[in-house]
């Protein structure tokens, strides 16, 4: 009770309603133990210089006790990110309802425990350090520059396939730039001193400042800008942005380049965790698994293509034999030869063995010309649609990382 007289007098303090303190309190009267309750009515006091600090802190504290049922998924709520997390999704027989398209909230019928909330893609990271959601897709230049580190941040899967591109630094192609191709280059350039700095505008000050730091360069200033970095130069407000790249086109049209040694890092979208949420809830690794599995089937099977075929020999070893030694598409483990039944005067016998191997869609024709040499009849192609390992590796990595 010591906890719930002190958190109704800072609510006081704070200004909030009583109708709210009532609801607030009976929540927390409901689900607080003793022990919570006298460690965090210890720490609190009646200062009004820090009641809103308090009142935040002890929201947080009883928001911590109440354990959720429910497994929340963060997802990006705009751009072309979202549009292919949800591409990726309904691909994984994963189907997101949203009732309401202004809603931020929606679930996945084949996840029965899932929330979907749609965040801005930094507030996905931002929700996952704090233990609000439990899982998230997002860029990975999100995950690094706004988990800065932390921890308690697991990446499940670092490839979703989608979202390609890299963090890099681009500087003018004119000037006193137009001859600089490198690095090393920009950070010999006499210009910049402690007076004036390399000005670089960017929305990545976080991992700006890491790899500025990391490469040497001692006289450089970092200013945030949203959207349009490209102009910046070409105003005079910065002299190189550090920003987003994937096929460089917007650089050219700006009278921009990228330089060797700029790149500060590739990204693309990734599966992501919170680690307390993995180790303290059986329910939040149980579906982050069956996501995992979801995803590196689909993935593993995209431009893949099944290819069956008769070919006539004595036996399946016989036949098994000249495609592991005339065709180089043995398929995953090795081909699948199966005996092709047909009646020869009224008698069933086996003359046909039907071959089944996997290609990858650059060599398709390529291995069907190889079976036809070597006998093959009646060739059947069909793209696949998933492969299952036995366990997906990414799996078993998740577990060593959750016990260490």
């Amino acid at each position: 009770m010591a906890m719930a007289s002190s958190c109704h007098q800072v609510m006081l303090q704070a200004g909030v309603a009583t109708t709210q303190l009532a609801l607030l309190s009976s929540s927390f009267h409901s689900t607080s133990s003793s022990s919570s309750a006298s460690y965090l009515g210890s720490k609190l006091c009646c200062n009004k210089a820090s009641s809103s600090l308090l009142l935040r802190n002890c929201i947080r504290k009883m928001a911590s006790i109440v354990e959720r049922e429910t497994v929340r998924m963060a997802l990006p709520s705009k751009g072309r990110m979202a549009e292919d997390t949800l591409a990726l999704l309904q691909e994984c027989e994963l189907s997101v309802r949203k009732l309401n398209p202004r809603q931020y909230i929606a679930d996945i019928s084949e996840l029965k425990n899932v929330e979907v909330w749609f965040q801005r893609a930094s507030d996905v990271v931002r929700k996952l350090r704090s233990g609000d959601v439990d899982m998230g897709i997002v860029g990975y230049d999100m995950v690094r520059e706004y988990g800065e580190d932390d921890e308690d941040l697991i990446i499940i899967h670092d490839a979703l396939g989608f979202g390609e591109c890299h963090l890099g630094i681009g500087i003018p192609t004119y000037g006193i730039f137009e001859n600089i191709s490198s690095l090393s280059q920009l950070a010999a350039m006499p210009q910049w001193t402690e007076d004036r700095p390399l000005r670089v505008v960017t929305g990545y000050t976080y991992l700006g400042e890491k790899f500025f730091q990391e490469k040497g360069l001692k006289h450089v200033q970092l200013s945030t800008a949203d959207g349009a970095l490209e102009a910046a130069p070409a105003m005079g407000t910065a002299d190189a942005i550090l920003d987003l790249v994937s096929s460089g086109t917007t650089l050219r049209e700006n009278n921009l380049k990228e330089i060797n040694g700029g790149a500060v890092l590739s990204s693309q979208g990734v599966f992501v965790a919170n680690k307390r949420a993995l180790l303290e809830r059986k329910e939040v690794l149980d579906v982050a698994h069956e996501l995992l599995e979801r995803f590196e089937a689909h993935l593993t099977a995209q431009g893949q293509f099944t290819v069956v075929a008769n070919m006539r020999g004595s036996s399946a070893e016989e036949v098994a034999e000249r495609i592991l030694e005339h065709t180089d598409f043995p398929g995953l483990q090795g081909p699948t030869i199966s005996p092709v039944y047909t009646t020869k005067n009224g008698n069933i016998s086996v003359d046909y063995y039907a071959i089944v191997i996997c290609v990858p869609k650059p060599k398709l024709y390529h291995a069907v010309r190889q079976l036809r040499k070597a006998g093959g009849s009646g060739v059947l192609v069909s793209p696949l649609t998933y492969i299952f390992d036995e366990e997906t590796p990414r799996y078993r990595n998740l577990l060593a990382a959750l016990k260490s």
